[in-house]
């Protein structure tokens, strides 16, 4: 009998037990193998969860495994001029990123262009001669408007030198003479400074050359004029 009764007490004590440990039980959230997220707070509190923690959101916060492998981390929760900072940032590495492959390919086809100096000075050598076949041209214009004007200088003499008497289309003529000598003047000037410019170009060329083609610099040498 008194067996009988401690019988019935025992199961009445593990119901009561169960049933008291069913909501807690219920209510637990399950870790679906999204792994442990751990961060140190604010106060410096070593904080671990099975979801992302709350206190947690303005620092990055590690994700393990159940065996304390780091999987990833997941970044904080930024407000929106942090958020804009950040894309800021992410824009200017963008673009630094694009610089070096378009410099890299700027490279590439500098050294297809100029694969030895010989062949870049060969190219300068080039460039300047066209310019300077452009300028013998403009001299030579230079010279035929020369000649015209002693001409017009003759015919001026027959009134005193004085443009003033002359006739009007002779005086046109010597102010288109004088105009157009002018611009002559100015063109080959340009041309020269047109030259510098090549100079210039090639001098810069040719220290990335020197590098690309791993050549140590030499001394000054008097280049092409």
């Amino acid at each position: 009998m008194k067996q009988a009764l401690h019988a019935k007490l025992s199961l009445y004590v593990v119901a009561t037990l169960w049933g008291s440990a069913m909501p807690a039980y219920a209510q637990a959230p399950a870790n679906t193998g999204g792994g442990i997220y751990a961060c140190t707070d604010a106060n410096g509190r070593r904080i671990t969860a099975d979801r992302p923690i709350a206190s947690c959101v303005d620092r990055e916060q590690r994700v393990l495994s159940n065996t304390g492998v780091e999987m990833r981390r997941l970044g904080p929760n930024l407000t929106e001029p942090e958020r804009n900072a950040e894309e800021a940032k992410r824009r200017a590495e963008r673009a630094e990123q694009l610089r070096v492959r378009e410099d890299r390919m700027r490279e590439r086809a500098i050294l297809a262009r100029y694969p030895n100096q010989n062949v870049h000075d060969a190219a300068r050598a080039e460039a300047l001669a066209q310019v300077d076949d452009v300028i013998g041209v403009a001299q030579q214009r230079q010279i035929e408007l020369k000649e015209r004007r002693r001409k017009l200088n003759t015919e001026l003499e027959f009134y005193q030198n004085d443009p003033k008497k002359a006739p009007a289309n002779l005086r046109r003529q010597l102010e288109d003479n004088s105009e157009t000598q002018l611009e002559q003047q100015r063109f080959i000037k340009q041309q020269d400074e047109e030259k510098q410019r090549i100079n210039q170009r090639f001098d810069v060329e040719l220290l990335q050359l020197r590098k690309l083609w791993g050549e140590p610099k030499p001394a000054a040498a008097a280049r092409p004029h």
